[in-house]
């Protein structure tokens, strides 16, 4: 981590209360990883919920087998966030396969 700052072009050292909160901040960011890479996720999740939406639908035009298809794909979208605990999990996430129509 730099311990210096630009003051009008002018390398200064941090102070060392300087440091410390600079430092307190990066360990806030940092503990905050798991939070962000989860909120992602799920808004991904969430769009592609949305985008198959029609496929539940009571007056949708699929095959019964096909509405099956896509439930279960559905189903697969909202359980990926079960059981996910790092944030290296949550990167290593694969998305289940969109079925054909």
């Amino acid at each position: 981590m730099a311990e210096h700052k630009l003051v009008d072009g002018i390398q200064i050292p941090l102070s060392a209360e300087e440091i410390a909160q600079r430092q307190a901040e990066e360990i806030a960011w940092n503990n905050g990883a798991f939070d962000r890479s989860l909120a992602s996720l799920r808004a991904k999740r969430n769009s592609l919920l949305a985008s198959s939406d029609y496929t539940v639908l009571a007056d949708t035009v699929l095959t019964p087998a096909k509405k099956t298809e896509w439930m279960t794909y559905r189903t697969a979208l909202r359980n990926l966030p079960q059981g996910l605990t790092t944030v290296e999990q949550v990167n290593a996430v694969a998305f289940p396969a969109k079925p054909q129509n």
